[in-house]
Formats: C-alpha cells, structure tokens, sequence
C-alpha cells in the first residue's frame, strides 16, 4: 500500500480511538464504572495506532518523494 492510501486508514483509527477516549469519559461522568473490556482495549491501543501508522506513513512519504 502506499503512503497516499494509508494516510486516510491511519486518521480513521486514530479518530475511533479518540472517540472511544471520550466515549470513556463521558461514561464514567455519568457514573458507569464497569466499561465492556472491549471499549476499554479500543481506547487504549487505537489512538496511538493510528498515530504511529500516520507519522509511519507520512516519513514514508516524505522519504520517496526526496
């Protein structure tokens, strides 16, 4: 795949797990406390998945057009 095609992928996991970190939090402000594991792990590895992939892709990028 290359970087053009990645970039959209990346901002997607990014955003959902950016979503997911305030779907987190608005839960716990309205009192729930026992989350699905699964809200959990998503706000926890998607956001910073999605970033690593992004900057991967854009240094990627960067690198074939110089």
């Amino acid at each position: 795949m290359t970087a053009n095609k990645v970039m959209p992928l990346a901002v997607g996991v990014f955003a959902l797990g950016v979503l997911a970190i305030v779907a987190v939090f608005v839960l716990f402000a309205l009192g729930y406390s026992d989350l699905p594991w699964w809200l959990n792990v998503s706000a926890t590895l998607l956001a910073p998945i999605g970033l690593a992939v992004g900057v991967a892709a854009a240094v990627r990028n960067a690198r074939r057009k110089s």
